[in-house]
């Protein structure tokens, strides 16, 4: 079975395709880097969206999610971003923990595991 690389850098890919399963790296905002956990949700799910489109799928196809956020007090601003942009009748299995982040202006990472 082929595995397909998208995205591929010297230390990850963004996604890998292997099968009809759509394996996406933990995703974070760089435009609205520093800014707040609503604005960098809002850009990490337009980049899964764009990751998930090159993969062939899209949202309604994911299976689970991860997310990290800085600080679980911003659940709810989190959750609210989400809501809103996950389809209905399609929600992934989820997870979604507190834990320091690669970087300081990161507050929000995204990762998924998708069907083709």
């Amino acid at each position: 079975m082929d595995i397909k690389r998208i995205g591929a850098g010297p230390r990850m890919s963004q996604a890998v395709v292997h099968g009809d399963t759509v394996y996406v790296a933990g995703t974070v905002a760089d435009k609205a880097a520093g800014g707040s956990v609503g604005d960098q949700t809002r850009e990490i799910l337009a980049i899964l969206d764009g990751v998930l489109a090159k993969a062939g799928t899209d949202k309604t196809k994911i299976l689970s999610a991860s997310i990290w956020l800085t600080d679980i007090a911003t659940f709810a601003e989190m959750n609210a971003v989400w809501d809103a942009w996950v389809a209905p009748g399609h929600t992934p299995a989820r997870a979604t923990v507190e834990a320091r982040l690669a970087a300081a202006p990161y507050r929000v990472e995204i990762a998924c595991v998708a069907a083709k």
